[in-house]
């Protein structure tokens, strides 16, 4: 029985294909420090082929930060290949010419699921995303048994200078672990019907603000006035949209009355939506403020100043 196999089943009288997480965790490799599958086993789990999967990610390289997809080295390769017995890396036959595989870390998973649009897509993103939870709940609940493990070590073979270099090692993945807690909003996909859920992330990353929202979106309407009236007294807003959206003078001037400062500004520059705070995070959302929850989406945490800087530079 092949890998895939091994991996999913199939439900017979609904035809909804079903993968089993503890499976699909194992095919999750830490690599630069970071949780990553192989584009092979992506494409794999979603039914495309693995050129197609690189060539829709080389369409939409500016979605696709190194922090979402990256090209392993041949240093890695081979770790990687130490690492596996049977596996994708033959069948793609990475050897040879010496193709190098893209990895895609849990944020360029949801980012690739949005632009797959197939029902296959929706249902195995589900899949993947809980498998990357899971392992991060592994990593954590076990923390301690490693670095015991890790102490005995270097107790045995008396070396105080690698005991350090471990514990500030541990320190710096347990310090991953617990950012990546905190920041579990990075990235989500929302199904249709979520959304007060939807809503509520969205004013959860509203109240983050401290100075400055930029908001990008050309459909709004009136409705984002009461998401931001949940804003920090003192944090300016202001909007890039058409002219093809539903909001008022006479709107934005009563607002100002009671949580100034709100400026609009129309653009026809932009598709996408974004949310960006204080000038440091950015926030890619796949629908309109005003149609959260309505149907499937995804939000998306960028951490990129420079994506930041550009976009600022639309403001009149």
């Amino acid at each position: 029985m092949n890998k895939e196999n091994n991996i999913m089943s199939v439900n017979k009288e609904s035809d909804i294909i079903k993968y089993d997480i503890d499976n699909i965790k194992n095919l999750i490799y830490t690599i630069r420090g970071k949780q990553v599958m192989l584009d092979h086993d992506v494409a794999m789990l979603y039914h495309y082929e693995t050129k197609k999967i690189n060539q829709t990610v080389k369409r939409n390289i500016q979605r696709f930060p190194e922090k979402f997809c990256f090209q392993l080295n041949e240093e890695e390769l081979e770790n990687l290949r130490s690492q596996i017995v049977t596996s994708s890396l033959e069948k793609e036959n990475y050897g040879g010419r010496r193709y190098l595989p893209y990895v895609f870390t849990e944020q360029g998973i949801a980012m690739l699921s949005g632009l797959l649009r197939n029902e296959i897509a929706i249902q195995v993103s589900i899949n993947i995303m809980d498998a990357f939870v899971e392992m991060r709940k592994f990593l954590v609940t076990n923390g301690q048994v490693f670095e015991r493990l890790s102490n005995v070590e270097c107790k045995l073979l008396n070396q105080d200078r690698k005991l350090s270099n471990h514990e500030k090692n541990f320190e710096k993945i347990f310090d991953e672990l617990q950012k990546d807690k905190k920041e579990e909003f990075n990235q989500k996909i929302f199904f249709d019907g979520q959304i007060y859920d939807s809503y509520r992330l969205i004013i959860d990353i509203i109240k983050t603000a401290k100075n400055k929202i930029l908001i990008i979106d050309n459909y709004i309407d009136d409705s984002i006035l009461k998401m931001l009236s949940k804003k920090n007294k003192d944090a300016e807003v202001i909007i890039l949209t058409s002219q093809n959206s539903n909001i008022s003078k006479l709107d934005i001037n009563k607002f100002n009355k009671q949580y100034p400062t709100l400026k609009v500004s129309t653009t026809r520059k932009f598709h996408d939506r974004f949310i960006a705070i204080d000038n440091k995070d950015l926030y890619h959302i796949g629908a309109s403020l005003k149609d959260l929850g309505k149907k499937c989406f995804a939000i998306s945490k960028m951490n990129d100043i420079e994506y930041i800087k550009r976009l600022e530079e639309f403001i009149s």
